[in-house]
């Protein structure tokens, strides 16, 4: 049995109370339904093609090389495509007026656009907002953390405020990543209540996955005994909203027992599960539905 499992049947045991709080809480605050989603009908694009400043720990421009350009998506029926890119200096993510006319093109036809933005400031968003279906933000509760994964010199404070500004124009989704930092745990908490003194409805949970070619290469993955941490701690201060498990964990036998605690914990939304996943949300008395654009977007 691999270790990632082993790992899980000791924190499922020693965890059993908190486990039984949340599916407590999701049964009081939701209906019986989980939804699976495998994101085959959005169109990944990276306005700066695999160009990024910041070059993150944790992604290195990595990612940016399988996601398409703004010319690839002439032709393109998807349903729905996400604006995204590499970040410059300032970590916002830059589109220039010649992409804005082509992105209009994309709307014009009818596509949703789930952008990721970065830092944009006011001015900024209020040249796209009328081409925004929604925007995907990345929240990082710890400022040192920010710092050593992004190189950025921006405060938790910084992060809230522009999420803010991000809501009052358009639809807005925050996202965590649990152990950003090297695998540990850093500021995901602290975010996750400054989330639940706004009362959001939309979290999606990401978990680290330590690439090649990065400087997080040869870190572990957090450990699932702070996965559930922040899963838990998730349902229990945000009882009333929807949580996404997304895209971005692990493969193998760690993203089966990542699934795993996020249906046990009370998850409303599961991306790219394994077939064990559907089971136990089965056995768990869980309708499931299945759902094929990005997660948020559904």
């Amino acid at each position: 049995m691999a270790d990632s499992f082993l790992e899980l049947l000791e924190v499922l045991t020693d965890s059993s109370a908190i486990l039984d709080r949340c599916w407590q809480v999701r049964q009081s605050n939701h209906e019986p339904v989980i939804r699976f989603d495998r994101p085959t009908d959005t169109l990944p694009v990276s306005l700066t093609a695999g160009a990024c400043a910041l070059r993150c720990a944790h992604c290195n421009g990595v990612y940016l090389q399988h996601m398409h350009t703004l010319d690839e998506t002439a032709d393109a029926s998807a349903p729905s495509v996400l604006i995204s890119g590499g970040c410059d200096s300032s970590g916002r993510v830059p589109v220039n007026p010649a992409q804005l006319a082509r992105i209009a093109q994309l709307k014009k036809r009818g596509q949703r656009l789930n952008w990721h933005v970065g830092f944009l400031d006011e001015s900024e968003i209020r040249q796209i907002a009328s081409l925004v279906d929604l925007v995907s933000f990345d929240i990082v509760g710890d400022q040192e953390t920010a710092r050593e994964v992004y190189g950025l010199n921006v405060t938790f404070a910084d992060y809230l405020r522009t999420f803010d500004m991000l809501r009052a124009y358009v639809p807005t989704v925050a996202h965590i990543t649990v152990g950003l930092r090297a695998g540990k745990l850093s500021g995901e908490l602290i975010a996750l209540d400054a989330l639940a003194q706004r009362q959001v409805q939309d979290v999606v949970l990401l978990v680290l996955i330590p690439t090649p070619g990065t400087a997080y290469a040869d870190c572990p993955p957090p450990a699932l005994v702070d996965v559930l941490e922040v899963f838990s701690a998730a349902r229990l201060r945000l009882p009333q909203a929807r949580l996404y498990l997304g895209c971005m964990r692990p493969h193998g036998d760690y993203r089966q027992a990542c699934d795993e605690l996020a249906i046990r914990s009370g998850f409303n939304v599961v991306v790219n599960p394994l077939r064990p996943s559907i089971l136990l949300a089965e056995q768990l008395g869980l309708e499931v539905r299945y759902g094929a654009e990005c997660c948020a977007l559904n």
